[in-house]
């Protein structure tokens, strides 16, 4: 693997991770506003 590669990948797959982290919070905290809206429970 040519370091070119090896860097890019290296500085790229954390932003991907950042972005799937930041997707599945976003769709917790709608899920969890619209339960506290209908007075039931997330669980």
């Amino acid at each position: 693997m040519t370091p070119i590669l090896l860097t890019a990948y290296v500085l790229v797959w954390p932003v991907i991770v950042a972005f799937v982290l930041v997707y599945l919070v976003r769709a917790f905290h709608g899920d969890w506003l619209q339960a506290k809206a209908e007075n039931r429970s997330m669980i």
